[in-house]
């Protein structure tokens, strides 16, 4: 298996990852959005903010 960010061979600690840097990285790149899940815009007005709707 191969590390999906540089492609160096995963090391069983870090699976899939070849090292902390890259699991690391990949975690960022969640975070910041880096990555994104497609799909329709969220609407701002339906967005649970803790109230309770109907």
């Amino acid at each position: 298996m191969k590390c999906p960010i540089c492609g160096q061979p995963a090391a069983p600690d870090y699976k899939p990852f070849c090292s902390r840097g890259c699991r690391d990285r990949d975690l960022l790149q969640w975070l910041g959005e880096g990555y994104r899940v497609p799909g329709p815009p969220a609407d701002e007005e339906g967005l649970d903010m803790g109230e309770n709707r109907p």
